[in-house]
């Protein structure tokens, strides 16, 4: 891919993953072992792991933090890891986003508490097209930037606008959409896909998008809708690829409308320290392939090992390795059926 790097613009969260015995019924109380802070959302997440995986890779931050301690820290870490924040706004109205991350000890699931925050300030006018060097933008997450999600009446949705003017200067695009319970999926996503050339979501974002169900009554991920929903996403306006991750492995579709299974490691027992930032640890595996050229089979094996490199640390993106490593692992490990 041509041009310098990977940008990255959208939600700039700090974290505070605390770690519990289990999720309490409304009313009772849970035990709280421990408490960790860190960074959080796609945009620090992604270029923190990418940071990783490669340190040589020109990296450029596009967000929104508060004049506050949080901000700083944010600000901090990513210049420790070289990445560009000149695009990183700071505003005085609002506080910098933190998420509460609860954290189950036995099962590494987590629920999340979020404040929105500097982040629903970020609007299409932070975009700055003259000052984004990188030849390939991701923005994460659809449905949570409230300024972005906001009507358009020419685009759909400012989101929409926002893709439309990268691809008008030959940014190639991506997008990723947070996980929630609501109805907005139907009406907020599609006027994006339009404008997406590589579209990095979940089986609940992707089900709630295309209306089609990821799992029967029991649980059990349906592979075979995921592959229809990757034909329906393409059919809402995706150009290049559509990639549906989830826990037990990825289905995604190219634009020949050929179809690709990766199946997720088999772990060993207690790898799991929990499970926060799998999912932006995936895309950014993904975005690090896009970049270096690589098709889609092997795009599918990175992000599924920098996903469970993620897994192996509490918080979002301490377990990242370098590129190698997240090779070696994949080639190491046992894959699960899919």
């Amino acid at each position: 891919m041509d041009g310098a790097g990977i940008a990255i613009g959208g939600n700039v969260v700090v974290d505070y993953v605390k770690v519990i015995d289990s999720y309490p019924q409304q009313g009772n109380l849970s035990s709280i072992y421990s408490i960790k802070k860190s960074v959080g959302g796609a945009v620090t997440n992604v270029l923190l792991d990418l940071a990783k995986m490669d340190p040589e890779l020109k990296l450029q931050a596009i967000g929104m933090v508060g004049c506050d301690e949080d901000g700083e820290y944010v600000e901090d870490l990513l210049k420790k890891h070289n990445v560009d924040i000149r695009l990183l706004g700071k505003t005085s109205s609002a506080n910098t986003s933190f998420t509460d991350v609860m954290t189950v000890k036995s099962t590494g699931e987590r629920t999340f508490f979020h404040y929105r925050g500097a982040n629903s300030l970020l609007d299409f006018e932070h975009f700055d097209f003259d000052r984004i060097n990188a030849p390939l933008l991701h923005i994460g997450y659809v449905l949570l930037l409230d300024a972005l999600d906001a009507y358009d009446e020419e685009y759909g949705t400012v989101m929409a606008r926002t893709l439309a003017a990268a691809q008008s200067r030959g940014i190639k695009t991506s997008i990723d959409v947070v996980s929630e319970n609501s109805d907005r999926f139907s009406r907020i996503v599609p006027p994006s896909l339009k404008y997406t050339n590589y579209c990095i979501i979940n089986e609940i974002e992707a089900s709630l998008t295309t209306l089609i169900p990821a799992r029967d009554p029991q649980g059990a991920l349906i592979a075979d809708n995921l592959e229809k929903m990757c034909g329906v996403l393409f059919e809402m306006g995706v150009h290049d690829w559509v990639v549906i991750h989830a826990p037990e492995g990825a289905v995604a579709m190219d634009t020949s409308g050929r179809t690709y299974r990766q199946p997720s490691l088999e772990l060993p027992a207690g790898y799991i320290k929990g499970t926060v930032g799998a999912g932006d640890a995936f895309c950014a595996g993904v975005l690090y392939s896009i970049y270096k050229g690589w098709d889609i089979e092997k795009a599918l094996a990175i992000g599924t090992a920098a996903a469970a490199c993620c897994l192996s640390e509490v918080s979002a993106t301490e377990g990242m390795k370098d590129i190698k490593r997240i090779e070696k692992l994949f080639d190491s490990m046992p894959k699960r059926k899919l």
